[in-house]
């Protein structure tokens, strides 16, 4: 069975006005485009509550290493309070969004994704011993990888909403 390891396991949070389109658009092009993973949506809904909405979003992308190694990456994101409003941007207005923003991302390492040291006992005991002494530095070195993908999501994607918010 292929052994996966979160390695990264952080949150952001937001309230305020955004444009919801470009701001799915911008990270969904981010992970795939920039960061290479191959990117599906998993989960889309929505619940209306009023004149205001909660979204769901569960994104699931991945990125092939080798044979034996994969990348994963997991944002979910929910939308409480979410509405369209009007705004003024540079003296015309404007229909943006408001509402308050979590996306929990998770970023994790797989092991032997294909199984192929999962036929037999010898095997099983040969990864362990592979894993653990002969490519324990590659190991470490796609921990960092995939964290330092992750972190720099989660701070792209901060970086967009403040942009947005003081426009």
């Amino acid at each position: 069975m292929a052994e996966q390891i979160i390695v990264f396991n952080g949150k952001l949070k937001n309230a305020g006005l955004f444009d919801f389109k470009e701001l799915y658009k911008f990270a969904f092009n981010f992970l795939r485009d920039n960061k290479e993973y191959l990117m599906m949506e998993k989960t889309y809904s929505e619940k209306v509550t009023g004149d205001t909405k909660e979204i769901e979003i569960k994104w699931e992308g991945f990125r092939k290493v080798s044979d034996y190694f994969k990348l994963i990456i997991k944002p979910e994101w929910r939308i409480i309070g979410f509405s369209t409003v009007d705004a003024e941007r540079e003296g015309k207005k404007v229909k943006t969004n408001k509402g308050e923003i979590e996306i929990n991302l998770k970023g994790i390492l797989e092991r032997d994704y294909e199984n192929r040291w999962e036929t037999t006992a010898f095997l099983k005991f040969l990864r362990s011993i592979y894993d653990k002494y002969i490519i324990k530095n590659r190991i470490n070195e796609l921990e960092d990888k995939i964290f330092a993908d992750c972190d720099e999501f989660l701070a792209q994607v901060k970086a967009f909403l403040v942009v947005e918010s003081k426009r």
